[in-house]
């Protein structure tokens, strides 16, 4: 919550980004009327910003948004994109390259680090940096500083009027919710008890369900250092459904259904979602239903996410984990160092 309002405040102190064209050079604030797409680079945590922001706001958006995590960059970028370059570091492997791609492509580029080599970047190509306050301890618990200066700088663009409201009403419901996690026996730590050593299998309802679905199966990756795994309706059931369906005396074991819910799901998601429980019943060790609250698609989407990150802390919690390290990660890094 504060968090949201601290990065919302940092994104509308930070310069906007000037249009340069690729003849004449001229420089002036961007406008909407001057970008055709907007691409948003990053990974991990900060990757997921930009699946915040199209499923969120993607519908809303007067242009296509487009999320890209690896290296290199989506060939159709040019001086008519919008890139937001996200990394907490600024240091991000991936992320740096596909930057210095899409600058090189002639892009309207933002950045949003806490500094490292996007810092140095921005600097170099005079593009607006957005930063990341220093009192966040890793990258997975910068949700919020990451994606929200993504909306900022969209409304102050022309590219999504109406977003500083929609920020305001994610602020309200996470300290509402925030207040009810206080509680003892609160609903973050009666899912951890209800998957206790089982694998979470968590589906989202449409795009504000899938994104807080892949969220918490991040969360309980990293903290939890647990296995778990994430899918999305209505495509699950095209395909994964049908995975369930031989192994049912191994699968009721060792998986636990979480269903991340909202209220602005279509009618027939909601419909499927009721039907793949009945349907899974029978293969499940148990099933349990999120419900979002707030007032907004990002309010909502944001407190899905602040439960299943409290839910991935209380895993944790119930099997002495620490959550903040992350060695086996670290140490892949560490080898593409020393091999590249």
């Amino acid at each position: 919550m504060t968090q949201v309002a601290a990065a919302a405040a940092t994104a509308s102190d930070t310069l906007l980004p000037h249009f340069h064209g690729p003849v004449d050079g001229s420089r002036r604030d961007l406008i909407a009327t001057d970008i055709d797409n907007v691409v948003v680079l990053g990974m991990g945590g900060s990757g997921l910003a930009g699946d915040v922001l199209i499923a969120a706001a993607g519908p809303f958006m007067s242009v296509p948004v487009v999320v890209h995590k690896g290296y290199g960059v989506p060939n159709f970028i040019d001086h008519r994109t919008l890139v937001f370059a996200v990394s907490f570091s600024g240091d991000t492997e991936e992320t740096v390259e596909a930057a210095a791609l899409a600058a090189e492509a002639g892009a309207q580029m933002v950045m949003v680090a806490r500094g490292g080599a996007l810092g140095a970047m921005a600097a170099a190509i005079d593009a607006p940096l957005v930063g990341i306050a220093d009192g966040i301890p890793m990258p997975r618990a910068g949700i919020g500083a990451v994606s929200i200066p993504l909306f900022v700088m969209a409304e102050r663009i022309g590219l999504f009027p109406g977003a500083s409201m929609w920020i305001s009403e994610a602020v309200t419901q996470l300290e509402r919710r925030a207040s009810q996690l206080e509680s003892d026996n609160n609903i973050a730590t009666e899912l951890a008890r209800r998957i206790g050593r089982s694998f979470p299998l968590a589906y989202g309802a449409g795009g504000i369900g899938g994104v807080a679905a892949v969220r918490f199966k991040n969360q309980c990756n990293e903290n939890a250092k647990l296995p778990a795994f994430a899918n999305t309706h209505p495509e699950l059931c095209h395909n994964e459904l049908c995975g369930w369906g031989q192994s049912g005396d191994v699968t009721r074991q060792i998986f636990h259904l979480v269903h991340f819910r909202h209220d602005f799901e279509h009618p027939q998601i909601a419909r499927r979602v009721e039907l793949v429980t009945e349907i899974m019943d029978e293969v499940m060790a148990g099933a349990t239903e999120i419900v979002a609250e707030g007032e907004g698609p990002l309010a909502q989407l944001l407190d899905l996410v602040l439960v299943g990150d409290m839910a991935s802390l209380a895993l944790a919690d119930a099997e002495g984990v620490d959550p903040g390290p992350i060695p086996v990660l670290d140490g892949l890094k560490a080898s593409l160092t020393i091999s590249g």
